[in-house]
């Protein structure tokens, strides 16, 4: 901030003195052109030595003192447009500097106001694009700190209330006890872990075992795993692979992963009498594999939201049957690292859903 009275100063004089370089020149020329001599000297005239002499000196003075008062008002015309003009391009950029030091200081809400040329103004829109992009960025982190607070104190408050307990002998160190106190363990093990491994993967960094992989085995080898608990759950698993390989690019033991999130999500959300399709179709530029249920589907203003950490469209869900909500986002986080997008569909409340996985197809 310093420096902008210095900068601002150079644009005005630099402005300023082209401008009245610019009009001295038109000046003197047309001074040259409107003053010249009315007389020819050349032709013979009637008239003395003498007047001929003060002719001249009064055509001489005539002739300077119109290039002066003409460089005159050129000069205060031009230093006047130079200042005018520097302004107008000073002021802005002044707020911008304004609003950097503001965004520097953490007032992500500063935004600055679209004037001057359109240069200006289209850096002014980018500035607040990223200010705004800044603000949204600064409330994500503010609550995914608050979520995984809130996750993390639930099982360290029942370890803490249950170890007091014991020191107290209210409760006995049996067996049954120290069971339920390594399954808050395990939860926050659990929950620590996938928050690393989300943060790994949305910052590309997780290290992925890439190589050319069949969707179809993958998808069934998924299956396989889920097949007993949904028999168990009542719930009918019909999977659907095309008859030819569809190759992929992809981390096996990764794409597992998001297959086991998805059916466990659609488990969970899916009633006894059920079912679940999961299916695998191709096209020249991507595999798509679907996770799709007749559970109790999703309503329209939470399928923007249903990727987001730790969030859960049925608050009323207990964590031990809704888990952390961490599950869709680390989904989102592995198939945006394989290149691909996922996306989540439904009709609404009671009337299922469905999850597509988007991947690069290799033919």
């Amino acid at each position: 901030m310093s420096k902008l009275p210095i900068n601002r100063l150079w644009v005005q004089l630099s402005v300023a003195f082209s401008l009245v370089i610019l009009i001295v020149v038109l000046a003197v020329g047309a001074a040259n052109y409107a003053l010249r001599p009315h007389f020819d000297f050349k032709r013979p005239i009637a008239l003395t030595t003498e007047e001929r002499e003060q002719f001249e000196q009064m055509d001489r003075r005539f002739r300077i003192q119109g290039v002066l008062l003409l460089i005159t008002i050129g000069g205060a015309v031009g230093i006047s447009a130079g200042t005018l003009m520097s302004r107008r391009l000073s002021a802005p950029l002044e707020k911008l500097a304004a609003g950097t030091q503001a965004i520097g200081e953490r007032d992500l809400s500063y935004r600055v106001s679209m004037q001057g040329s359109q240069e200006i103004r289209t850096l002014a829109e980018s500035f607040n694009t990223m200010a705004a992009a800044l603000q949204t960025a600064e409330m994500q982190r503010q609550n995914l700190l608050a979520d995984v607070a809130h996750e993390l104190r639930t099982p360290l408050t029942v370890l803490q209330g249950n170890l007091r307990a014991i020191l107290d002998d209210v409760y006995t160190l049996d067996k049954g006890e120290v069971a339920r106190l390594y399954d808050q363990t395990r939860h926050l093990i659990s929950l620590v872990n996938d928050l690393h491994e989300l943060a790994q993967a949305e910052a590309r960094q997780l290290p992925l075992l890439m190589q050319m992989a069949d969707v179809s085995k993958i998808v069934c080898s998924a299956a396989d795993i889920i097949e007993p608990v949904a028999e168990v759950e009542g719930i009918t698993l019909q999977v659907i692979v095309p008859p030819t390989p569809v190759m992929v690019q992809a981390d096996k033991a990764r794409l597992t992963q998001v297959l086991q999130n998805l059916l466990t999500n659609a488990l969970r959300h899916t009633s006894q009498g059920g079912f679940i399709k999961l299916a695998v179709t191709a096209s020249n530029s991507e595999a798509v594999v679907s996770v799709q249920d007749n559970g109790d589907g999703i309503a329209v203003e939470h399928l923007p939201h249903v990727f987001d950490r730790f969030y859960r469209s049925d608050r009323a869900r207990a964590r031990d049957n809704g888990g952390a909500g961490l599950g869709l986002a680390i989904v989102r986080a592995l198939i945006e690292a394989h290149g691909g997008w996922v996306e989540a569909v439904s009709p609404g409340l009671g009337q299922g859903s469905t999850f597509r996985v988007h991947l690069p197809y290799v033919v």
